[in-house]
């Protein structure tokens, strides 16, 4: 079992989630996130999203403004992730500064709390 993280654009959400359910992954978690790269990134008006968070990027400065992500976990079986990280890159993948990361983690167990079911029988395959 692996855990899958990706820190993707905030407009790639809704083309990310078609992609990965046409692959046949429909369980994931996803949430807002902020992010702050090393590289040097061209800083387009992010609107409300940003504003929001307007007092953390305002104590970094213009050159390391925190800007807003989406970050998608998926807990999956070992035999999937590369189909997964594959269908994260296909759809996110633009060539500029700023398209993302993926993080791939080792899961020592699940268990479903409704069921009991524990290991590769709780995932969505």
């Amino acid at each position: 079992m692996k855990e899958v993280t990706a820190i993707i654009r905030m407009n790639k959400m809704n083309q990310t989630k078609r992609a990965l359910a046409a692959a046949g992954i429909t369980s994931l978690h996803a949430k807002e996130c902020l992010h702050r790269s090393g590289e040097a990134v061209e800083l387009l008006p992010v609107g409300g999203a940003e504003s929001e968070y307007e007092d953390v990027a305002d104590e970094l400065g213009d050159a390391s403004r925190l800007l807003p992500k989406r970050m998608l976990t998926l807990v999956i079986p070992d035999k999937l992730v590369k189909k997964v990280v594959q269908v994260i890159m296909d759809t996110n993948h633009t060539g500029k500064s700023g398209d993302g990361k993926i993080y791939v983690m080792p899961v020592a167990n699940s268990i479903r709390i409704r069921t009991g079911e524990v290991g590769d029988e709780t995932l969505d395959e």
